[in-house]
């Protein structure tokens, strides 16, 4: 996770990749519309592979939370 950071001074402080302006919601969405890790990496040639799984990662962390049933 050393790969995502935060700057309150960058991308209003959203989580963005090795202090890139590139924020990890830009990743996810580029994946859930369907794009490939190699046209993402085409495109955005400074981001490394291990960028992608960085950003999977930490989206799988934040999904990881307790549901609380209410009665």
């Amino acid at each position: 996770m050393d790969r995502i950071t935060f700057n309150p001074n960058q991308c209003g402080g959203r989580p963005c990749i090795r202090g890139m302006r590139i924020r990890v919601k830009d990743v996810l969405e580029l994946l859930a519309a369907g794009v490939g890790e190699a046209e993402i990496l085409a495109d955005y040639p400074y981001l490394e592979s291990e960028d992608i799984r960085a950003c999977l990662a930490y989206a799988a962390a934040g999904a990881d939370h307790a549901i609380l049933k209410v009665h």
